[in-house]
Formats: C-alpha cells, structure tokens, sequence
C-alpha cells in the first residue's frame, strides 16, 4: 500500500457534471468557484433542488439541468455525489459515453461496482473529497492517480493518490471519526459550561483551544504521536489526561472501531 503527494496544478476540465448535489457536491461547486480556474461550465442534476438553484444563483458558471441524463450529455468529466445505497436507482438508467471520465466520491462503492453502473464510460476514479474543498483546504484521497481527478481537487487543498484501492480504503475508514471527534469537543464544552461559564462561551473557547492546533497539524512533515508527548509534559495536567484516557482503554476502542468501519467498507 502506497501513497503520494500530488501538488502541481493542472488545468480543470472546461466542463463538469455532478450527479447527485449533497453537501460534499456543494462544498465541490464553491471551492471550484471560488478560486482561479473556475470550469467553463458546472451542471447539476436537478434533485436536491433547493440547494442546486442557490449554487446556480451565487455562480455564474453552475447551471441546474433537467435531468441526470442531460447532466451527463452537457459534461466529458461526472462526479457521482449521491448516497452510495443510491447508486443503482439513480445510476442505471443513465447512458454513459465509453469517453466519459467518472469520479466517484461514493464511500465503500469499489471501483467494480462502479464500472458495472457507469459503463462503457472509459476513466473511473474514486474520490474522498471532505467539506473543507469548499475553501480550497481538503486533501482528497484518489484511486487511482488520474490528471483529471487530479486537476478537479488539486486546486481544493491538494490530492493524496493512492496505488490500491484498499489504501483507499483505509484512508476513507478514518473519516468516520469526524462526528466523534465533534462529539468529544461537545462533551468538553458542555462539562465547562456546567461549572458556570455561559455556554455559548464555552463552546468558543474549546473550539478556538483546538483551531489553534491547525496551523500545527497543516504542517508537511509532522507526527502525531511526537506531537502528543510534546504536549504531555511530565507531570502536567495533559499528561494526567491522556494516561486516564489510555488506562480506560479508550484509544483501543477508536482501534477496534476503525476496524469495524473497514470492515464494513469491504464488505460493500
């Protein structure tokens, strides 16, 4: 399993079509807007109306189609961006172009099942572009390494290609740990807000004690566990912390867990 780096800018296809206009879909759009090299033209499946129209109201190059299929007759680049036990219903009905390129950002849909929705389209691509694209600063895992997919998410916070799709995989298992991590930052805030600070007040103050890690954490060369003893210093309150949090056997738990998410991603 191996990874690597992509950097180097590359011209964005002059036409795009998304099926399928989530929230991931919507950070796509703005983050493709927002910033130089807009495509010519963006057109959007017509399902999840409300937010479609707003995106074709705030930029001038996105344009809501009148169905999928017109979608994929107006673009040679398709992201697909519907939920993944959509895919067959909003997929199989559609006439795909053995040019086409398809990018997929359908977690646990491995590329197989993909070609068999999407075919004769000729370049596939899976994708696991985050919400921070919409201000050009998510690193996108792609499988496998295609100047397309490279060129779309590149300029969203750079693209990380990997060699296999299980490293693809794991990659994705890893991103089921967000809502947790929102969950922890909640349970710090609301035990500060029960000791009398105003809740709103504690919310601020944990969320800006860990904004100020990014800068840290955006580094190039950093490890993580280097970093924690950094901050672990002997005898100080962090490290009384961490080592409750390790005696409880909390960190196995996010191993054993992240296990069962990459379980259930094969699986699919």
């Amino acid at each position: 399993m191996s990874t690597k780096d992509i950097q180097a800018p590359r011209d964005i296809p002059s036409d795009v079509g998304i099926v399928g206009v989530g929230a991931i879909a919507g950070a796509i759009v703005t983050g493709l807007c927002e910033g130089a090299g807009t495509p010519t033209a963006i057109h959007l499946s017509p399902r999840s109306a409300g937010r479609a129209s707003r995106l074709a109201t705030r930029y001038p190059s996105v344009h809501v189609a009148d169905s999928n299929q017109t979608v994929l007759a107006r673009a040679d680049v398709v992201l697909v961006c519907v939920r993944p036990q959509d895919a067959p219903a909003a997929l199989s009905d559609l006439n795909f172009r053995a040019e086409q390129a398809v990018i997929s950002v359908m977690a646990g849909v491995p590329l197989d099942a993909l070609r068999a929705l999407v075919a004769p389209a000729g370049v596939l691509v899976r994708a696991i572009p985050l919400p921070a694209v919409a201000r050009r600063s998510g690193l996108t895992a792609i499988h496998p390494p295609h100047e397309l997919a490279r060129a779309i998410f590149d300029p969203l916070g750079g693209v990380i290609a990997v060699d296999d799709e299980r490293a693809l995989e794991v990659l994705s298992a890893s991103t089921a740990t967000i809502a947790a991590h929102l969950a922890y930052l909640d349970t710090i805030s609301r035990w500060v807000a029960d000791r009398g600070i105003p809740k709103t007040d504690a919310t601020r103050y944990v969320a800006a004690v860990f904004a100020s890690l990014s800068e840290t954490l955006a580094a190039q060369s950093i490890d993580l566990g280097t970093l924690a003893d950094e901050y672990a210093t002997a005898g100080g309150i962090n490290e009384q912390f961490l080592t409750a949090l390790t005696r409880a056997g909390t960190f196995d738990t996010v191993k054993r867990a992240l296990d069962d998410v990459a379980v259930r991603l094969e699986g699919e």
